[in-house]
């Protein structure tokens, strides 16, 4: 049975630790339903709630390169089942991962969701398309009112994904989930502030001492 992440992942130097390790056997006779080539539903909404990933890509020299990136919330796009796409925004015009991808278009991401302790990581083949405006690829990748200028496109087909497990996962939490997190404490306070002055006023009102 093909395991998808497992069968890029398990090199042959992997294995050999994981046999050192004592776990090899572990996943040698796994059963579980791995099939992971074609994204889900599920896959398609913890994509489309993440505001940034990390992509790691590799040099001509053999080192890995790992590029934080960040946009507005759902800026990766699902286009089908095995493609996502993402605007390049101009930064900071070193172009690393550009340029490892037009040697060796193998890439690996990280999805992260420290709230709930989750994390999606993804095998894929990276593709620079050039980004006219008028596009439609352009129109699936461009979000309205982000202030960045857009260089170009990259589509990612997908080889393999794997949802990870949530040991060592610190919860992390943007200011919008705090906020957000923070509004029916929010709406107490005011609730009772207002109250608070109506009852202050009433008793001005009688003539008695607050």
């Amino acid at each position: 049975m093909a395991f998808g992440f497992l069968d890029i992942a398990r090199t042959p130097s992997v294995r050999a630790a994981e046999a050192a390790s004592g776990s090899a056997q572990y996943f040698d006779d796994f059963k579980g339903d791995r099939a992971s080539d074609r994204f889900t539903e599920a896959e398609a909404q913890f994509i489309a709630e993440r505001d940034s990933f990390y992509v790691a890509s590799v040099s001509e020299t053999g080192w890995p390169y790992v590029q934080h990136r960040g946009g507005p919330r759902g800026f990766l796009k699902l286009i089908d089942d095995k493609t996502l796409a993402f605007a390049d925004y101009r930064g900071n015009r070193q172009y690393i991962t550009l340029g490892n991808a037009t040697a060796n278009d193998r890439v690996a991401l990280f999805l992260m969701d420290y709230p709930n302790r989750r994390r999606l990581k993804i095998y894929a083949h990276i593709e620079e398309r050039p980004l006219d405006p008028q596009s439609d690829l352009a129109k699936a990748v461009l979000d309205p009112g982000y202030k960045a200028k857009p260089e170009r496109a990259f589509l990612l087909h997908l080889d393999a994904f794997d949802w990870n497990c949530p040991q060592h996962i610190t919860p992390r939490y943007t200011d919008g989930e705090i906020e957000a997190a923070l509004e029916p404490m929010v709406a107490r306070q005011k609730q009772l502030e207002e109250e608070n002055a109506a009852l202050k006023a009433r008793l001005q009102g009688e003539g008695k001492d607050p």
